[in-house]
């Protein structure tokens, strides 16, 4: 499915001059870290002339945890507590996919009806994280409206995940060999009588976000990621699909049971922020409609755990791995190292927002007015905590 918004551009990608800053023409200013939000958790050191920005330079380091280091000093399973905290708005594809890593040395394959539940919750998320952005993308427009929609509606998808594992957040609910239990009685009613209403508002919020002159207006033209951009840049996700890249781990490389669900590619052309912002709207809907699927096709019975040793004291076999998955914001992938043990040697955790808030904000933020800088950071949807760990 490719999505056209009628709209084209093209940026001059070339390195900017050194400034003089003492000549008085230009001025420097800072955005960040102080805002807790996706545009905050990192500074933007950025170089104006008047109001464009001809130089922009990304400082992180503000959230820093030594995460990955951590996990050295703890077993498997302790780790768990550890890795859903990587990317707070996140946190289901970092235990899907340490688990997947240990699964993979280990040799063990989890039941059909874990698979099931495991895609299911991963969609959730999906769904909670897509709604957070579009209410962060409508708030750096000044469309605080939105937020308080999208917001009230992740909130009741957080109630869900509290119905479905015991917690809104950090879950701790996908582990090696399957998931902690099945759905809860009344889940399946509830969820999908969720995701009627949630189509509703996503209705409403296209005729009353997306169909805005204003928005339209600081969107269009704002941020282009041209296609010649994307690989050299390593830029994934619905900002890769933004710029007509048909790339999608859930399709390229099907994992879980996404082979047998029925869903397109959405990609776009554009490129811009009004692109990726569209694009990301029907990824929700779309979303949604897996969601729908994965209710209806996972087994109501059946066992969702493998016979496992005791996890307190598991000697994970000597061995190394990557295992990926398509988050929100592209490919996310764990690479681990094991010496068989009961503590894991080595965790590199690779998450999208890297690459996407320092090379390529760095670039695409030339040119830029500074009243339109959150809505482009936004734009990326990039994670802060990810990139710190």
């Amino acid at each position: 499915m490719t999505l056209s918004t009628g709209h084209s551009a093209s940026l001059d990608f070339a390195q900017p001059e050194p400034v003089d800053l003492t000549s008085g023409k230009y001025v420097k200013l800072w955005q960040g870290p102080q805002h807790p939000g996706i545009t905050g958790n990192m500074s933007l050191e950025l170089t104006l002339d008047g109001d464009t920005i001809i130089e922009c330079k990304t400082h992180v380091g503000y959230l820093h945890r030594g995460f990955e280091k951590l996990m050295e000093q703890r077993t498997f399973i302790q780790n768990f507590t550890v890795v859903c905290r990587i990317a707070v708005p996140e946190p289901a594809f970092n235990e899907y996919l340490y688990a997947a890593a240990i699964e993979a040395i280990s040799g063990v394959e989890s039941p059909e009806r874990a698979q099931w539940l495991r895609t299911l919750n991963l969609e959730m998320m999906r769904l909670a994280s897509f709604l957070m952005w579009i209410g962060g993308q409508g708030g750096a427009f000044g469309q605080y409206t939105v937020a308080n929609w999208t917001l009230t509606y992740r909130d009741y998808v957080l109630d869900l995940f509290e119905e479905m594992t015991g917690a809104r957040i950090y879950h701790m609910y996908m582990v090696p060999g399957g998931v902690r239990a099945g759905l809860p009685a009344g889940f399946e009613q509830r969820i999908l009588e969720l995701m009627d209403n949630t189509d509703k508002l996503l209705d409403q919020i296209e005729r009353v976000m997306y169909n805005n002159v204003v928005f339209k207006a600081r969107a269009k033209g704002l941020g282009i990621i041209p296609p010649e951009m994307v690989d050299p840049y390593g830029v994934v996700g619905p900002n890769a699909r933004g710029s007509g890249f048909t790339r999608d781990l859930r399709k390229d490389e099907p994992y879980l049971v996404y082979d047998q669900l029925d869903f397109d590619v959405i990609t776009g052309s554009a490129g811009d922020a009004y692109e990726r912002a569209y694009l990301r709207l029907q990824e929700t809907r779309q979303s949604i409609n897996l969601i729908r699927q994965c209710i209806e096709g996972a087994p109501s019975d059946g066992p969702f755990q493998a016979d496992m040793p005791n996890m307190l004291h598991w000697k994970v076999p000597a061995g190394e791995t990557y295992v990926k998955a398509e988050c929100t914001r592209g490919e996310y992938g764990y690479y681990m190292v094991t010496d068989g043990s009961e503590i894991v040697r080595r965790v590199h955790v690779r998450g999208p927002s890297y690459t996407h808030a320092i090379a390529v904000m760095e670039r695409i933020a030339v040119g830029t007015n500074i009243a339109d800088i959150a809505g482009l950071m936004v734009s990326l949807h990039t994670y802060p905590p990810e990139i710190e760990r």
